[in-house]
């Protein structure tokens, strides 16, 4: 883990800042002394690396691994962190086979959120985690085509029986198969003026909120006040590009356990994109042979920055290279009006009607 000094990371962001073609300025209310306002996403694989079994004992010692680098961004910036729990919710999906993924979305909120906050309290960062309920549309097509990964991967025959006994919707997931739940868009954020209220009155505290996208509820038509649990997992990255734009951020970095976005991945012409315009993105489908893992990734960054104030940036990166992210010298950084759309790294500008499909380097919850 990277561990930068509140200098480095401050010369970071200035020179994130002055790369943008149209600087953010800030339009909110605060009484934080701190710089950007910033939405970090990390990913549930973070708390759960593969091959490693996922007990308390394991996330409680990746949270530590990780706490000192989010503890000092928290420290430079007005931070509010969210989190996946795609290997957590499966598990207990595992445990309590009748319970809806409503009630097992809150649990691993609460389960994770402890564990985060425990770490993070032990690097010198007060926390607060917060229950979110997000409004979805229960009679979204996202119903008829479940794509979002949950739980452990199996071998085929093992997905078979578990298909043909439990009634799960099982996909493949590289070489092994994983058990897939619908997961609709967020619409609304009930909590948001919570958080939003946490992070301007309070900016020695930061904010947990929204994890694993949130507990999945609908509106009742007849009555709109009251809320109803729906049986679903909303995709984090773009809750958490919907809690960033709600909260008028600067920026939206999404941690993965695998760099930014590339191009012919694992081929001897790979290449990752250091910089990408949101309408390159979208021209070349990128992602989009990955619907349940780096294609919703790259479309919640393209929503932030297309949904965003002027300025407004996203980055999606390693981890372990969170300081070098602010910089540009990881990652890759979707922002407007990047020259040719695309910068790769090599300081190569390709043209914009050959590039081919991205292929990505991790499967992140």
């Amino acid at each position: 883990m990277i561990a930068a000094s509140r200098h480095s990371l401050r010369q970071a962001a200035a020179r994130l800042a002055r790369t943008a073609a149209t600087p953010a300025a800030r339009s909110y209310a605060s009484t934080a002394p701190l710089g950007d306002r910033v939405v970090v996403a990390v990913g549930g694989n973070a708390l759960q690396r593969r091959g490693e079994r996922l007990t308390i004992e394991n996330m409680l010692k990746a949270a530590a691994d990780m706490a000192p680098t989010i503890a000092t961004l928290a420290k430079e910036h007005e931070l509010v962190l969210t989190h996946g729990n795609g290997p957590q919710v499966g598990e207990l999906a595992l445990e309590r086979s009748a319970a809806t993924f409503d009630v097992l979305g809150a649990e691993s909120m609460g389960q994770i959120g402890y564990v985060l906050a425990q770490a993070l309290s032990s690097a010198g960062c007060t926390t607060a985690p917060i229950i979110c309920q997000v409004v979805v549309d229960p009679a979204h097509e996202a119903f008829r085509d479940p794509s979002k990964f949950v739980g452990p991967i199996y071998g085929a025959k093992e997905a078979t029986a578990l298909s043909q006994s439990l009634g799960w919707v099982m996909k493949p997931d590289g070489e092994y198969f994983r058990r897939v739940v619908p997961s609709p868009p967020p619409q609304e954020i009930v909590q948001v003026e919570a958080v939003r209220t946490l992070l301007e009155q309070s900016p020695d505290i930061l904010p947990i909120a929204c994890g694993g996208g949130g507990i999945p509820v609908s509106r009742i038509p007849s009555n709109p006040r009251t809320l109803t649990g729906v049986e679903a997992v909303i995709d984090k990255d773009r809750c958490g590009a919907k809690l960033a734009n709600e909260l008028d951020a600067d920026g939206y970095i999404i941690l993965t356990d695998g760099g930014g976005i590339w191009k012919n991945f694992g081929k001897p012409d790979a290449q990752e994109m250091k910089m990408a315009s949101p309408e390159y993105l979208l021209g070349t489908k990128a992602g989009k042979n990955f619907p349940g893992s780096m294609g919703p990734k790259i479309q919640a960054a393209i929503d932030f920055v297309q949904n965003g104030k002027k300025g407004a940036w996203a980055a999606i990166g390693d981890l372990k290279d969170v300081s070098k992210i602010f910089d540009n010298e990881e990652g890759t950084i979707v922002r407007e009006d990047v020259e040719e759309g695309v910068v790769w790294r090599g300081g190569k500008v390709a043209a914009p009607s050959t590039p081919k499909q991205s292929k990505e380097p991790h499967k992140s919850g």
